[in-house]
């Protein structure tokens, strides 16, 4: 059956209209094509050959005489290889389905539920006037001393005119690292990439790095100086 679905789907037919002549005649080829002999196989695909072969010898031969007369429709002997080829291509559909969603369920794992009990450990050899010393220490506990650190917000405009003035201060060539000038934070260090990649879109400068994690040298266009 596998092998007469796959004629039929290779040759695109209507496989509720099956040429039985081509696809024997394919069928044929195909068995004599069989370079290894395995009994188990070959019987098989015997079988089907002598029913297609069976097929096509009922539709060669001319209808009886007394079916044309009362114009009487006989049965398509192909009626029968037709429902099972459908039927086999129904179970080979849901066989590729449940083949997919078994390779799906592999990726997980399961177990079964378990019980877990949480178990507090309370303190032993206590008493009830060292409860109330521990209390009172925490009541009595001087507070910790903090102070509000100011956030240095440093603006990527204030970092082009620092980029600029210092590449004019500098005959129009410095490294990144001499653009870092105000407090050196990770802040300031992001501006002035931002900084010089608004630069650049302008083209007030140009950057250039001589070899791999070099230092980097930016250059003030000569339009600018």
């Amino acid at each position: 059956m596998a092998l007469l679905m796959h004629l039929i789907e290779k040759a695109e037919l209507d496989i509720h209209d099956i040429p039985i002549a081509k696809v024997t005649e394919q069928y044929m080829l195909y068995l004599k094509a069989l370079e290894e002999f395995n009994i188990e196989i070959a019987s098989e695909f015997l079988v089907m050959a002598a029913s297609l072969l069976q097929i096509k010898s009922r539709l060669l031969l001319p209808r009886p005489e007394h079916i044309a007369d009362n114009s009487e429709e006989e049965s398509d002997p192909r009626q029968e290889l037709i429902e099972r080829l459908l039927e086999y291509r129904k179970f080979k559909q849901l066989a590729s389905i449940l083949d997919g969603m078994g390779s799906q369920r592999q990726r997980y794992y399961t177990r079964l539920p378990q019980e877990i009990t949480e178990r507090v450990l309370l303190p032993s050899g206590l008493t009830i006037h060292d409860l109330i010393s521990a209390l009172a220490s925490l009541l009595t506990d001087e507070k910790v001393n903090f102070a509000l650190v100011e956030h240095d917000e440093v603006s990527v405009q204030d970092k082009m005119n620092d980029i600029i003035s210092l590449l004019i201060k500098h005959n129009g060539q410095l490294k990144f690292t001499e653009t870092i000038i105000r407090s050196g934070t990770r802040s300031e260090m992001i501006a002035s990439f931002l900084a010089i990649l608004e630069l650049m879109k302008l083209r007030r400068i140009a950057i250039t790095q001589q070899m791999q994690f070099g230092p980097i040298y930016l250059m003030l266009r000569e339009e600018y100086t």
